[in-house]
């Protein structure tokens, strides 16, 4: 090792020393004021005292705090509100753990890089335990209760590749809603199994138990059976079929050198701004194309109706309800961390990922509404009156 490197490494170990060495300050003085208030505060006719102090080692985001004074009191009734008794972390390492592993690292590599900040080796066992705790946390949040009405919900479902006796991709299903305000969060997850109308059905009966008794409209793909089995749990809702998905399940069956000018005629069917519109330029696209592309043409024709829902929606919001996109991008993040993680060796390794991306998108919309909902608000209002009344 150069001298140079020597140097950096000596005033690097200096300096986190002098961290650790304050911080055990601080804390010790925090530690001592509290208790001398619990005790000044005691009932009239009480009497206690100091009763010396006991060490403890204490892991932080700054390093090992050793031999940490904690005061006692005679009667041991005392206890910090900095840690719990018999804690070994503080929160913040707690926290760091969670964050590294919502990120996708594997609890291996979180266990390398807590060794490297900490000094002290966390087997992947460690970081797991700590990780657990969102296992309580997530039922909780699985069960809690959801407002009544909503203007669309949105469903689609990711894949990711999870173990039980063998690693296969298993669907997680996934709904947003948005309100009639234009706010958005993610009312539930479901992981388990391949994505059906059935499993959409139960996901639903589910939302439904948890008090949302009235959707206007509901957006999703083209899955066989999903009209059906939405419509069932909510008879008086309307369904729009993913337009951009339906675009792309086009474009693949149209010749390469037919494409731009096909999907160029298209465009023309739902950028229309109503039903009567759209039906005279896909009456237009039959003229032109219907002798090459009969059945992809028949198959707008058939799904007219649930492919420009959107229509009867206030202008100023239909560029949101029209597609999916808005849940995919919400999927994306999903699978944003599996690139760094690969796959997941239980369920529940699963569901503590979905749920720590859950809430931070839920946080991060929790105050903030799409555009054009101000606009619009008059006429959601009319709608929704017009389907469920007062």
């Amino acid at each position: 090792m150069s001298h140079s490197n020597i140097f950096s490494s000596d005033i690097s170990n200096q300096i986190q020393e002098m961290i650790q060495l304050f911080l055990k300050e601080k804390l010790e003085f925090l530690l001592k004021q509290e208790i001398e208030s619990a005790l000044e505060n005691e009932p009239v006719g009480e009497s206690n005292s100091k009763n010396g102090y006991y060490k403890r080692t204490l892991d932080t985001i700054y390093g090992k705090v050793e031999d940490l004074a904690i005061p006692r009191d005679r009667k041991g009734q005392y206890q910090t509100a900095l840690f719990d008794p018999y804690q070994r972390r503080m929160v913040a390492v707690d926290d760091l753990i969670v964050q590294l592993y919502q990120h996708g690292v594997t609890p291996r590599k979180v266990g390398s890089i807590i060794h490297g900040l900490l000094g002290e080796a966390y087997s992947p066992g460690t970081v797991s335990n700590i990780t657990n705790k969102l296992v309580e946390d997530i039922e909780v949040w699985k069960k809690r209760p959801l407002r009544t009405r909503y203007l669309a919900v949105y469903l689609d479902a990711t894949f990711l590749n999870i173990r039980r006796d063998t690693y296969e991709n298993e669907a997680v299903y996934i709904v947003i809603g948005l309100t009639e305000d234009g706010y958005r969060e993610v009312l539930g997850f479901f992981v388990g199994g391949n994505e059906s109308a059935h499993g959409w059905k139960e996901v639903l009966f589910d939302m439904k138990s948890r008090g949302v008794e009235q959707v206007a409209l509901g957006i999703f793909d083209g899955l066989s059976g999903l009209d059906t089995a939405f419509q069932s749990v909510y008879p008086e809702a309307d369904v729009q079929r993913c337009v951009v998905h339906k675009i792309r399940y086009t474009a693949h069956r149209i010749r390469p050198k037919d494409r731009p000018d096909f999907l160029q005629d298209l465009k023309k069917v739902y950028t229309v701004d109503h039903y009567d519109a759209a039906v005279e330029e896909l009456s237009q696209l039959q003229s032109k194309w219907g002798n090459l592309y009969k059945r992809e043409i028949a198959s707008w024709e058939k799904e007219l109706p649930v492919l420009m829902t959107f229509l009867k929606y206030p202008k100023d919001i239909r560029k949101y309800l029209y597609t999916t996109n808005l849940i995919e991008r919400f999927n994306r993040e999903i699978k944003a961390r599996m690139k760094v993680s690969g796959n997941f060796s239980t369920v529940e390794a699963a569901e503590k990922i979905v749920y720590l991306v859950t809430t931070t998108y839920n946080q991060r919309f929790d105050a903030k509404t799409l555009s054009g909902f101000n606009l619009a608000s008059k006429e959601i209002a009319k709608i929704m009156r017009e389907k469920f009344g007062d």
